[in-house]
Formats: structure tokens, sequence, C-alpha cells
């Protein structure tokens, strides 16, 4: 039923009765949710520890092996520094939690260094933000889950072969239960993520426990380890070497600041809370294990992990508690690339709605969560699992300079922020797009602790960017100045686009004597859709326009417009609590169809934008495209395309 917008005849409103049908999408992802069950779909504190400090927890499986890799090379004397490094990197996890914890609260809407760097810096270091953690995010997969992997080869040795595409395998059932939804996805982590705490507390607590009654020995049978060269002396660009390698152990502390709108309200406060007790779990098996792997005798190798030693030596030999342990790294571990899911669409959706990236990745999809965002991280995860073929290894160069990067980045917006707020008179107040800045007497304070942190991870930055750059880093140093490209490549189209569409100085359309009963499509209020309204004009005096309501504010932004350009033609606004647009446009045509006069024909008018350039439809939804191809069928109703070109502006 259509019902008067207001007690006015030019805009209307109709709630769409479409229901999608049962689907094998059904069976895999589940039920379709209605935008209406968006609030039920928030998460508390313990389901969000599962959901984004997976990666952040699994990361101590195999940050403790990788300190070991670099420091190998100068012997097993040199063993002796890892915990002494590990301690140097749980203080700067400590720095960068209280930074985070602040930002949490500085931004409730979520989006993390992206955001703080768009408010504070500006629109260049916030591409290079997004780009940073975009590529951290497609690498968290890629490692976390190649990672998982080494643990099931570690105790099945015959599965070494089948690595690569097992890893595939895994990226892939990650991707369908995220396409669940956030809720659902955090519950069925929830349990290994806990499985996992539980069994490594208790191989750390048993191990401290021999060894504090002398009964804890060495690792039997140790992997060969394989070094290529030997150094005479341990080297402070050695240890370093070394320290950068571990700071993999931070990976994963921004995650809880990008993903504060999937929490319950009070959301900082419950994201702050989660983020506090991520860091003292992560803290605490971190330097455990760094401490036993030095006592036992672990060897690094690509053969078996440093858990895998440490599992059968703490548990004298692979019973059923080793096998527990190795099931439970494994399952974190590939897990543990969930966090990369939860947070890659997010930050993916809010570079696509600031015009960015293409505007598809701001789609919510049957489950409320962005579909495209979670396909497109699978692809290309997988993508460089396979280049890589799976080796941890090689990925670790790779990894830990975007996070860093952004680090960086977010805690020095975050010390500027303070900055600002500093010379706020009281009661003064600014509104940026990501926060409201109000004056508040601790801000010195609060900007000594962004500055400082910001200032660290600068440095370790630095550290890796110098000691990785042979094994690769070099190669990251390269993808983010591209991404950046990219984004502003993509960002100048849709900034071309709207120019040529824009109402602005815009005089009107002439009148047009009309025929013919003609049903109007639009998705937007701007100078293609005028163009088309011009042309059913000249068609008909009945015409109706058709707007799909799928966001509230954009459907109230159209009807505002219309008012002003829609020159008194009828508006129906078509509601879609499934965020569905082809079906009720379809439905109500059909029911104009169905009641049609006779000889009376049916015009439906589709506007339709032309780029200047083939690639540019990668950056549009093309739905015109779809709804011409759905209409073609219909009997009794024609379909004419109003094509609307825009050209590239001359520098």
């Amino acid at each position: 039923m259509l019902t008067p917008e207001n007690d006015q005849t030019e805009i209307m409103r109709r709630q769409s009765e479409y229901t999608p049908p049962r689907s094998v999408s059904h069976w895999l992802i589940g039920r379709p949710l209605s935008t209406a069950d968006a609030p039920h779909q928030t998460i508390g504190k313990a389901i969000g520890l599962a959901v984004f400090a997976s990666d952040a927890l699994s990361s101590t499986a195999y940050a403790t092996q990788e300190i070991m890799v670099i420091l190998a090379v100068a012997g097993t004397m040199a063993f002796g520094y890892v915990f002494p490094i590990s301690v140097a990197i749980v203080v700067l996890m400590a720095i960068v939690t209280i930074s985070y914890e602040q930002t949490i609260h500085a931004y409730p809407g979520g989006g993390g260094a992206y955001i703080v760097a768009r408010d504070n810096f500006g629109e260049l270091p916030a591409q290079i933000a997004g780009a940073a953690l975009l590529t951290d995010y497609i690498l968290t997969v890629a490692v976390s889950v190649s990672a998982g992997v080494a643990q099931i080869v570690s105790a099945y040795p015959q599965f070494f072969p089948y690595r690569v595409w097992i890893s595939v395998a895994a990226v892939f059932m990650v991707m369908l239960i995220n396409l669940r939804g956030v809720k659902e996805s955090g519950i069925a982590f929830s349990i290994p993520t806990y499985f996992f705490i539980v069994m490594l507390f208790m191989t750390v607590g048993t191990g401290i426990f021999r060894y504090a009654t002398g009964t804890l020995g060495v690792v039997i049978d140790p992997p060969h380890l394989e070094i290529e060269s030997v150094l005479s002396t341990i080297t402070p660009f050695l240890i370093l070497h070394a320290f950068s390698s571990g700071t993999a152990a931070l990976t994963g502390i921004e995650a809880i600041s990008n993903g504060i709108t999937a929490f319950k309200e009070p959301r900082s406060r419950n994201a702050g809370i989660t983020l506090l007790w991520m860091a003292g779990i992560l803290a605490t098996l971190f330097l455990s294990i760094s401490f036993l792997s030095t006592h036992i005798g672990a060897v690094p190798s690509e053969t078996e992990t440093v858990i895998s030693q440490l599992g059968r030596t703490v548990f004298g030999g692979r019973g059923v508690l080793y096998l527990m342990v190795i099931s439970a790294t494994t399952v974190i571990l590939i897990m543990a690339a969930n966090t990369a899911f939860a947070d890659f669409p997010r930050l993916s959706a809010l570079a696509a709605k600031d015009g960015f990236l293409p505007r598809q990745l701001t789609f919510r999809g049957s489950r409320l969560v962005f579909s495209n965002g979670i396909v497109t991280l699978s692809i290309i995860a997988s993508i460089l699992i396979i280049i890589f073929k799976a080796s941890v290894s090689l990925l670790i160069p790779l990894y830990a300079i975007g996070v860093f990067l952004s680090f960086t980045l977010s805690q020095t917006g975050m010390a500027r922020r303070w900055w600002k707020i500093g010379h706020l008179k009281e009661g003064e107040e600014v509104v940026e797009p990501g926060s409201i800045l109000r004056y508040n007497q601790g801000w010195r304070f609060k900007m000594l602790i962004n500055g400082f942190g910001g200032l660290c991870t600068a440095i370790v930055m630095i550290i890796f960017a110098v000691t990785k750059f042979r094994e690769g880093a070099w190669v990251v140093l390269i993808i983010i100045p591209a991404l950046v490209k990219i984004f502003f490549t993509i960002h100048h189209h849709y900034k071309d686009l709207a120019a040529h569409l824009t109402l602005d100085k815009f005089s009107g359309l002439p009148a047009r004597q009309t025929r013919h009963r003609v049903i109007l499509p639009v998705s937007g209020i701007h100078q293609g859709a005028l163009e088309a309204l011009r042309y059913a004009k000249l068609l008909s005096d009945d015409v109706t326009a058709v707007h799909v309501s799928i966001d509230p504010e954009e459907t109230e932004k159209v009807q505002k417009k219309w008012k002003t350009w829609g020159e008194g033609t009828r508006l129906v606004i078509l509601d879609s609590p499934f965020r569905l647009f082809l079906e009720p446009v379809l439905g109500y045509i059909e029911e104009i169809v169905d009641k049609r006069q006779a000889n009376e024909t049916i015009t439906i008018v589709v506007p339709q934008f032309i780029p200047s350039k083939r690639w540019h439809n990668a950056l549009h939804m093309r739905t015109a495209d779809y709804l011409r191809q759905e209409l073609l069928s219909k009997p009794g109703v024609v379909v004419t395309d109003v094509p609307y070109h825009a050209f590239e502006k001359k520098e």
C-alpha cells in the first residue's frame, strides 16, 4: 500500500513485501537478515575478544620462533637474547595498548588509524594509513593461515607437500563463516579462541612449574638447525633484526579500534576493556613461551614449530595433551584470519564511502556484513599464499611494516587531536567528521602518551624497514604508494562524476509536453536523473518516479531534492528492509502491468550512466544493466535507456 509522506501527494512511501526465497546460499551463510536486525547483531566483550583478538593472540604461536630464526645465524648461544628481546617488545606493546585505548574513547565510531589520520592530517595521510592497514589485513590472513597449516605439518609431516592447497581451503572456510554475519561468526570463533587460551596457559604453566622443580628437560630429537652462513659475533644489527621480527606479536593490537561499531553499547567502554584483556593475555603468553623455549633448547624450523617442540617437551611426548595443544594452535592460527575478515571489509567500506575505493565495497549483504569486502580479501590472500608457497618466514618480512606505519599515523594523529583540544575554550565544541572535540584538562598528559607512542612505533618502523629491506620489506614500500595512487585515481573519477551530476548552479530543465504512462526508477537525484525525467515527461503526462529506500539518510536526501527538482512529478518510495533493489521495483511494475488498461503501454525509462573510460565500469554498480535485462522479458513493457555521458575534466 502506498502512503503519502507527511500528507504530501508528490512523495509516497511503500513497504516492500518481497521476501527472498530459499536458495543454496541460505544453507551456506544463513537466511537473509532485515536492516531492522542490525542492532541485534552487535557483540559483547567475551565474543569481541574472540572476533578481534584472535590475530593478536595467535601471534604468540610464531613471534618467538621468528626471533629465533634471525638469531640462529649467530649460533644457538644467541638464543639467550630471545627473552630480553621479548621483554622489550612487551614494553612497546604496553605503550601501543595505552595509546589505542585512548583512541577507542576518542573515536567511538571506529575506523582506527584511517579516521584519526583523515581528521587530523588530511586525505593523503589517511589513504597511506588505509593502504597500510588493508595490506596488513591481507597479509594477516596469509600469515595466520600459513602458520596454522604449519602446525598441522609439524604433527603430520606427510601433509607438507599439500600445505598450499590446505591453506587456500582454510581461507575460503573462514570466508564462508564470516559471510554468516558478525554475531554468528563470533560465536563460532569463541570456542576455539578460548580453547587455545586455556591450552596455552596450561602448557606454559606446566612448563614453568617443571622448570622451577628442575624436571623440565630439553627437546628430544630437535629438528636440524638450517643455517646458510654463521656470524662470528652477535651484532647490534642482528639484535635489531630479531626485534623487528618479533614485533609480529603486536599485529592485531589496532583491530579493536577499527571495529568499535561491532560492540554493544556502551561501545567504547566494552571495546576498551576487551583491548586491555587482549593485551594482558598476549603479553603473558608471549613472555612465557620465549622464556621456556630458550630453556628447553628449541630450534626454529620449517618442519617443526617451536610450539610443537615446547608442547612435546612439557608434556613428555606426542600424547593427548600435546595433540590438544597442536590442535588448539592450528585452529586459532587459522581463525586468527577472522580479525582481518572483521576489519578489512569495514575499513574498505569507509574508504569506499569517502570515494577512494569502488562503491560496491559499501554494500551490506544478506547477513548485514560487507560481503564484497570479505570475498575480495579471500581472493587476494589466497593468491599470496600460492605465490609464497604458504611459507610463514617468507611472508613475515612483508607483514609488520604496514602495521607500524598505521600505528605511527594513528598515535601522532591522536597527539595532534589533543593539541587541538588544548587550544579550545571551556564549553567550546568543534564537530569533525569522526568525532567531537571538547576541551579536556588532561590534554597535555594524553598528548604526551600518544606522542611518545607515535615516536616509539616510528622508530620500530624504521628499524623494520632497514633490517627487513632485503628480505622483502622493499615490496611493501612499493605496494603502499602504488595503492595510494590507485585510491586517488578512483577518487578523481568519483569527484569528476559528482561535478557532472551536481545540481549546484543548475538552472533546471525546460518543460515539455508528454504522453504515455511512464515509470522512472531513480537511485539518486542528479543531472542524469533529471535528464531521464525530462525525457519521461516528453513521452507522457503520467510519470511516476520510483526510488527504493535502502538507506534512510539517503532516502531523506532524495526526498528533499525531489521537492526542488522533481517538477511536481509523483515519487513513490519502495521501502526495502532486505536492501534489495531489483525485486521491489519489479514487483511494483508487475502490479502496474496487471492493472493496465487495454491498449495502454507501460514505458520504463532507465537512466544509464556511461563513463568516459571503459575501466570506470568496475567502479559502479551497473544496476541499470541488471534492471534492463529483467524488464526486457516483461510483456507489455517498453524499456528505454536514457544515457548520461560523463567526460573527464582536462587538467
